[in-house]
């Protein structure tokens, strides 16, 4: 029997009202999560000798088509919530309001980071490496706007960390009791891409995962989590071939991980000495004039003048 006292509690408010301005929790929750992946990112490129500040020149291509693909493709799987009778077209911009889906994230994401590299003159794959951590530290954390907006739920649960819903939740299912708990799907997410940082770190280190291999590992790691989860789900959701789409999604994502980590893996065996582009490494600075640099090359034929000089000194 369900614990009154250990259930998760159904969120009283998703807004903080700030004098005239309302701010939604999810917003603040997804932005939190991607001030996280960039600053993450930045340290990783740093530590592979690039410019920390390729995190934000890159990531601000990502960030913006990332989540411009993140809403077209939640939208393009939830057409009934947003065109029909009834219905307001224009509330498909309210990204606000919830509603955005990783995967679609993930896929234009990627194109905007592609863009991003190739005018800073870095490797794709390079970049998505390093992003990884804070790619699922940014999940982890952008999932909690979920559980505020009181979506992502799974089936009814005795379990004592079920999920409370609001009694005016839309997507609840007619017919069911007010009284049942769900699976916080939300939360076994959050964990799983939590989990994911600390094992893919291991992994990185123990297999020296590079060349656009521990993206791959990302890609497989996340998505087999997510078939088991999105099976779960009771929340709305396109149906195809009686699965849900986003579990064809993750095993879509799995297959691509594992294609490159093979390709990669084929492709490069020996180590990543740089994170540019052939031809793009950012020139060093001539510190010919800092006192503390090395010392200035002299001609040969001034090098015999000043010797000839020294000779000729009276003592």
């Amino acid at each position: 029997m369900k614990s009154i006292f250990a259930s998760i509690p159904a969120p009283t408010d998703n807004t903080w009202q700030l004098g005239i301005f309302q701010i939604r929790f999810y917003a603040l929750f997804i932005i939190l999560g991607i001030i996280m992946a960039v600053l993450v990112s930045a340290m990783r490129l740093a530590k592979r000798k690039g410019n920390a500040g390729l995190s934000i020149d890159i990531g601000l291509w990502a960030i913006v088509i990332g989540i411009l693909g993140a809403r077209f493709y939640h939208v393009a799987t939830h057409l009934n919530d947003y065109f029909g009778e009834g219905k307001d077209p224009l509330s498909a911009l309210y990204i606000w309001q919830g509603g955005l889906a990783i995967y679609g994230g993930l896929l234009f994401g990627a194109l905007g980071a592609y863009i991003g590299c190739r005018i800073a003159g870095v490797k794709f794959f390079a970049y998505a490496d390093a992003l990884v951590p804070g790619l699922l530290l940014a999940q982890a954390i952008g999932r909690w706007g979920n559980y505020f907006n009181n979506e992502l739920f799974g089936l009814p649960t005795d379990l004592p960390w079920g999920l409370e819903l609001n009694v005016d939740n839309p997507a609840k299912p007619v017919g069911l009791p007010d009284s049942l708990t769900y699976h916080p799907t939300f939360l076994y997410e959050s964990l799983w891409s939590l989990l994911g940082i600390a094992v893919l770190i291991w992994a990185e280190r123990r297999f020296k995962l590079q060349w656009g291999r521990m993206f791959a590992a990302y890609l497989m790691y996340y998505s087999f989590g997510r078939v088991f989860i999105e099976s779960i789900r009771l929340d709305p959701a396109y149906v195809l071939f009686g699965v849900r789409l986003n579990v064809w999604s993750a095993v879509v994502g799995f297959a691509i991980g594992l294609i490159i980590f093979v390709m990669q893996g084929r492709k490069h065996t020996g180590f990543e000495e740089s994170i540019y582009l052939p031809g793009r490494e950012p020139k060093v600075e001539d510190s010919s004039d800092d006192a503390e640099g090395e010392p200035e090359l002299v001609d040969e034929s001034d090098y015999e003048l000043a010797t000839d000089a020294l000779d000729s000194k009276p003592e």
